[in-house]
């Protein structure tokens, strides 16, 4: 069998069909298209920088920037010079950027803005292999100050006289070698680099390839951080199998207007933004009135009685399809035309859990989302709501994808074999071989397989917790430093499926004694729990913390507990764990409190 891997698509599609449409992008206010002759020259020409600078096979390239066509270019770049790219979240921290570029060794660093380069400064000196900084922008502003820094456009220009080197190290790539690296939060210490091989990321590209219906002129929007395997496999390796076109969101406050442009036949939306939409349009729906909010109403009714059918048969009733086809006609086609959904073949939700009540309010606009569950170490999705008759369930996280097999370990984890499974963690061969055991991943989550072999997540063994925007949050890193407050016992982080974090917070009997003495308190853990100035020590504090944590790892409210947590109360195991699931429930109603605007304190992210 030929070799197939990203880089060899990329080529393929530059040569054959070079004038096509590969990026799309917002220049000084225009959206400027990009060719995939220009994308793959540029790939080759960043490789062969790489090669000029030394960069022999499996050294690292960091890339920390926002989604443009310079980081996709870098990332295919560097697979092509057989280096490793490894993506760092733009809203990291300077420990967070310093942590992954020095586990991974970064000879080079690809970095968007000056702000990037400011955090890069401050943790130089942890970082000795870093031979050299790109800058997609503000190299000029940097220059004088980094003899290190280039842009990137003058990077690129390096190694134009490179190109014989480029196509030798490309002719060298085999499937089975390590093609990048993805840094995913524990639950517990630092980030691990998980490994992927190029037969990993292929694997999963064309499995999503075949899912998407049939061939034709293909359109992704590129909007979630590229660190992640997600947005990664939608912006870089399907993109390269299907020739697709993709379209760069300048933020995601602007989605919208990317997805107007766009027009995109696949779309991954996180359940935040299919959120987001819902509640735009709940409001501007219903603000219609007379004759036009009668057919809103009759055409939602049919959009939910033929998605009902055709996810339950495969197909509607002659009926029902003809009542659609006119409800398609007045009202679906229309609002899928304004939120830019209008060639959309295959729309998508995962990264986080999402409710049923979403997907509903969509299926009776004439949207089918389709679930996906998966994992960094699965190369991306493990099962999936597949786009094909009785293969959808509301309410599941599908059935597995052709090649992968499931099941369900005795203690209820969720385990499963697939061509896509990880080569192990990067320098971790401990966690590797907790995580992969005779063949199957370990996935750290709990569910069970119905009678037809559709998946239900029941619970979380691990406690990484994943918001509704889709951000990996690791709560003990964030609970280390909350309890470290003055007066404060255990700390509990908050934020499964929410927009924001937030965290329960006890009181130590015997720090707030010293703290009571010391400040001329009351020393009642009961009456210090509703004491303004405690509230507001306790608040100054939070704010400190969230100083340390990247924007998205910030506590937004909390809440003291004048009881601390105990073995007898069920609240901590015989080891002096937290049982996060007891917690949750027996302080539920503090825990929608600060859901609903009900809070008693309230810490502002920096």
């Amino acid at each position: 069998m030929a070799r197939d891997t990203t880089v060899d698509r990329v080529m393929h599609h530059a040569s054959v069909r070079g004038s096509q449409t590969a990026f799309v992008h917002k220049v000084n206010g225009a959206w400027v298209p990009i060719t995939y002759r220009t994308y793959g020259q540029r790939a080759r020409e960043f490789a062969g920088a790489l090669i000029a600078e030394g960069i022999v096979a499996g050294d690292a390239v960091g890339i920390m920037g926002d989604n443009t066509p310079e980081w996709v270019t870098a990332d295919v770049g560097a697979m092509m010079a057989r280096a490793v790219p490894a993506g760092i979240y733009q809203t990291s921290t300077a420990e967070q950027m310093a942590y992954v570029a020095g586990h991974c060794d970064a000879k080079v660093l690809v970095l968007q803005h000056k702000k990037h380069w400011d955090r890069l400064r401050a943790q130089r000196e942890k970082l000795p292999a870093l031979k050299r900084v790109v800058m997609i922008n503000d190299a000029a502003q940097i220059a004088e100050l980094d003899p290190t820094v280039i842009s990137f456009d003058d990077f690129c220009a390096l190694g134009r006289p490179h190109m014989a080197d480029v196509d030798k190290r490309f002719s060298e790539i085999q499937d089975k070698d390590l093609a990048t690296l993805i840094y995913t939060s524990g639950t517990t210490g630092p980030p691990k680099g998980a490994m992927l091989s190029h037969a990993n990321l292929m694997f999963m590209a064309r499995s999503a390839y075949n899912l998407r219906g049939p061939a034709g002129e293909e359109s992704i929007v590129s909007y979630l951080p590229l660190s992640h395997i997600a947005e990664q496999m939608f912006s870089i390796h399907m993109p390269a199998v299907m020739g697709a076109q993709l379209v760069f969101a300048e933020a995601l406050e602007k989605l919208k207007d990317a997805l107007v442009v766009g027009r995109p036949t696949t779309f991954l939306g996180v359940p935040r933004v299919w959120e987001k939409f819902k509640a735009a349009l709940e409001t501007k729906l219903g603000e219609a009135t007379g004759r036009k909010a009668d057919v809103i109403k009759w055409s939602r009714a049919v959009g939910l009685e033929a998605g009902r059918e055709k996810l339950a048969n495969g197909k509607m009733s002659p009926a029902t399809y003809a009542k659609y086809k006119v409800a398609d006609k007045l009202f679906f086609s229309k609002l899928k035309g304004q939120l830019g959904l209008d060639r959309m073949k295959l729309a998508v939700t995962g990264a986080a859990p999402i409710s049923k009540e979403v997907l509903e309010f969509f299926l009776s606009c004439g949207v089918v989302i389709h679930e996906v569950y998966g994992q960094t170490e699965g190369a991306g999705a493990t099962t999936f709501n597949m786009p094909a008759p009785k293969k959808t369930r509301l309410g599941t996280a599908g059935l597995p994808l052709p090649g992968i097999t499931v099941k369900i370990a005795d203690d209820g984890e969720i385990l499963m074999s697939s061509p896509g499974c990880f080569m192990g963690y990067f320098k971790d061969a401990a966690a590797t071989r907790a995580t992969v055991v005779d063949g199957w991943l370990y996935t750290g989550d709990v569910g069970e397989i119905d009678r037809d072999g559709f998946l239900r997540i029941t619970d979380r063994k691990k406690d990484l917790i994943i918001t509704s925007g889709g951000k990996n949050v690791a709560p003990q890193n964030i609970e280390k430093h909350l309890k470290d407050i003055d007066g404060i016992g255990q700390a509990v982080v908050i934020g499964e499926r929410r927009n924001y974090l937030t965290a329960l917070l006890t009181l130590e009997p015997e720090k707030c004694k010293a703290l009571a003495k010391a400040k001329a308190w009351p020393d009642s853990p009961a009456d210090l729990a509703k004491l303004p100035a405690m509230n507001a020590h306790v608040e100054a504090a939070v704010q400190a913390v969230n100083a340390k944590l990247a924007r998205y790892e910030s506590i937004k409210k909390f809440v003291l507990l004048p009881d601390d947590f105990t073995v007898d109360g069920g609240e901590l195991t015989p080891t002096q764990k937290v049982k996060r699931k007891v917690v949750s429930d027996k302080y539920s109603k503090e825990i929608e409190s600060m859901y609903e605007g009900a809070a008693p304190n309230a810490a502002t992210a920096s």
